[in-house]
């Protein structure tokens, strides 16, 4: 039995994608969760990786040009895996042990540098720790990791491919 075709199982990378995206969107604005920071963050490493898998569909690589979309996308996912475990582990730790509150990351852009909303984003807070949604007994940041653990998956699977 044949496999699908790289163009094809990129095509459907991108299609996850966009339901993980419709998904965040539907929780924020019609369950009305805000993302914190390290959502945010999270958002743009998925639609990074959407961009990386929609690119490749649409240019149907050889073997070389493959390899090189799924690097790509295998660093977007362990990016976004590594801002969704530091929210996971931000999870467990306790509420007095972190700051209580950022500023909007709309103020953060417009004051601060690049490094220090970096540094500040990733050090987390308690707004990233709360956890105000569960499906199945994981976090909206659980479920993150286990996507970007899905993404990197399938771009080890891409990288390896032989066809």
């Amino acid at each position: 039995m044949a496999l699908a075709t790289p163009r094809t199982l990129f095509l459907l990378a991108f299609i996850g994608c966009l339901a993980l995206m419709a998904g965040a969107l539907y929780l924020e604005h019609v369950v009305g969760l805000n993302p914190c920071p390290l959502c945010v963050v999270q958002r743009v490493f998925v639609i990074l990786f959407a961009l990386v898998c929609l690119i490749a569909a649409i240019h149907g690589p050889a073997r070389g040009g493959r390899r090189g979309y799924a690097m790509l996308a295998l660093l977007f996912a362990a990016g976004g895996g590594a801002t969704a475990a530091r929210q996971v582990w931000l999870q467990g730790v306790p509420a007095d042990q972190l700051e209580a509150c950022l500023p909007s990351l709309e103020f953060m852009v417009q004051a601060l540098p690049l490094q220090e909303i970096a540094r500040l984003v990733f050090h987390g807070t308690a707004d990233c720790a709360e956890v105000t949604w569960t499906l199945f007994g994981l976090s909206v940041p659980e479920w993150s990791l286990l996507a970007f653990v899905g993404m990197a998956l399938f771009a080890l699977f891409q990288l390896f491919r032989r066809t």
